[in-house]
């Protein structure tokens, strides 16, 4: 067996997007089987979650009838037991039966694009308990709808999707890895050399790209929500493509971003996009209740106001540009 560590760095397409696989060895590794598995692993995810996919196992659910029992992957009913508890843990704020409000507003797989027009005859939606209304077996993998809905998975199912990568990677035996799939990040271990990943920030500005800071991660992961890459303008007011349950309606608060790190990449993206919805006051304190690790960057005029929580304790709040 090699005593020097080896770099391999394995990417592709998926969710509309691409997963990257960045890892170390010391023996030489299957790579063809280990591309072939993250090929595949990210595959089943987006066909089981997507709502662009018509066949998909969540369209079908979102098809069936009430009272009836469906039977499901056991990812996807993984996946929905978890947003509940999110939902539930967060107060609503998470809520995955969010699927008629993304397509009305235009982010869904549909043509429609948000004009005055249609603003003016977009509906008032009457919103439900989703805890209530999706009952999941998570012991038989089935899942039953006790009322009318419309499921969307775009706050949870990418970050699933890394958490699937990383997975991966165990059953290969690879210990140092940074797995991602845009910006949702999952780490193990750390570098040959006893550092940590290194995973850059995006300052949340609308057009451009552009670093705002770095963080470290080892045995974590890591996932970002925020209202700088798709969102929509009428009448002068800009609206974020994640949907506020509380409202109805798309965020629309002086919050420009939500970083998460935690145990899972699924449970990041879940808290990410939870602790987006609640804003800027609401949100930090959830945050510190919980004891988690989130940063949220608010927008103040031309600048930033960078929120730290850190193991639920509140650091100092700093100014940037």
């Amino acid at each position: 067996m090699s005593t020097e560590w080896r770099r391999y760095s394995l990417n592709g397409e998926t969710m509309g997007t691409r997963y990257t696989a960045l890892f170390y060895a010391l023996a030489e590794p299957d790579i063809p089987a280990i591309s072939h598995a993250l090929a595949s692993a990210v595959a089943r995810v987006d066909q089981q979650m997507s709502t662009w996919k018509a066949d998909s196992e969540l369209n079908r659910l979102n098809n069936a009838p009430l009272q009836e029992w469906i039977a499901l992957p056991e990812e996807l009913t993984t996946v929905l037991s978890a947003a509940l508890r999110v939902s539930q843990q967060s107060g609503g704020a998470f809520d995955i039966a969010v699927g008629d409000l993304v397509d009305a507003w235009g982010f869904g797989p549909g043509e429609l694009s948000i004009t005055e027009p249609v603003f003016d005859g977009l509906p008032t939606p009457t919103r439900r308990s989703t805890c209530a209304a999706l009952v999941v077996d998570s012991q038989r993998n089935q899942v039953r709808k006790q009322a009318p809905l419309n499921l969307n998975l775009n706050g949870i199912a990418k970050g699933f999707g890394v958490d699937e990568l990383a997975r991966c990677l165990d059953r290969f035996g690879i210990t140092r890895y940074l797995v991602g799939i845009d910006g949702e990040m999952r780490a193990r271990g750390s570098k040959p050399d006893g550092q940590p990943w290194v995973v850059a920030m995006e300052k949340p500005r609308r057009g451009v790209r552009e670093v705002m800071g770095v963080m470290e991660l080892s045995d974590a992961a890591i996932a970002t929500s925020g209202d700088y890459r798709h969102w929509v303008d009428v009448r002068g007011q800009s609206y974020a493509h994640t949907m506020n349950p509380a409202t109805g309606a798309p965020l629309c608060n002086p919050l420009a971003a939500v970083t998460v790190v935690s145990t899972s990449c699924m449970l990041a993206d879940a808290w990410a996009t939870a602790l987006m919805v609640l804003g800027e006051t609401q949100g930090p304190r959830l945050a510190q209740e919980r004891g988690m690790d989130a940063l949220f960057v608010v927008r103040d005029g031309l600048q930033f106001k960078e929120i730290s929580i850190v193991g639920g304790q509140l650091q100092a709040q700093v100014q940037t540009r």
